[in-house]
């Protein structure tokens, strides 16, 4: 098959493409894919604890740097209660923790949070101070909340929390 330098072709066509000529070694593997059944495999995909899958429009074509309804990642997110124990000088974020043991174990910075439930962030901190450094300043952890976040960094810290309601 002899395909022109500008042709773009169809996702499913793209895939079988490359299963006609690509071989897996050690350092390569094809990533694996199906027709339909998209339900199901996500089922599948949040039983094993993996991160998400890509539903693609059989006939969709490869758009550099532009979104489109015909690419949508479905995302399996993790839900976890934690304390905030602090935030960031410079830019938004909020310091994370899990409790652990009776004690407050790191988890991580939310940067993902709407302008309100900041405002109302801001309100309940200020008596709650503690300490403070040239970055962060830490409060007591009393301000509970629920997140949700894609999986756990190798640091074991929550990958991209995003606020999701106040439990405390």
């Amino acid at each position: 098959m002899i395909i022109k330098k500008d042709t773009v072709l169809p996702s499913l066509e793209r895939k079988q493409l490359l299963d006609s000529f690509l071989c897996e070694t050690n350092h390569i593997a094809k990533v694996q894919w199906m027709h339909s059944n998209g339900e199901a495999y996500s089922d599948v995909i949040q039983q094993h604890g993996l991160e998400g899958i890509v539903l693609k429009r059989a006939n969709s074509k490869y758009q550099i740097n532009k979104r489109s309804q015909d690419w949508l990642k479905v995302i399996n997110y993790h839900y976890t209660d934690v304390f905030i124990t602090g935030f960031r000088k410079d830019e938004f974020g909020l310091l994370l923790g899990i409790e652990e043991d009776n004690n407050i174990k790191p988890a991580g910075v939310m940067e993902f949070m709407n302008t309100a439930e900041r405002k109302q962030f801001h309100n309940l901190n200020s008596h709650l101070i503690i300490d403070e450094n040239n970055k962060f300043v830490f409060i007591e952890p009393s301000i509970k909340c629920k997140v949700k976040f894609r999986n756990y960094t190798k640091a074991g810290f929550l990958r991209i929390p995003s606020f999701v309601e106040y439990i405390s």
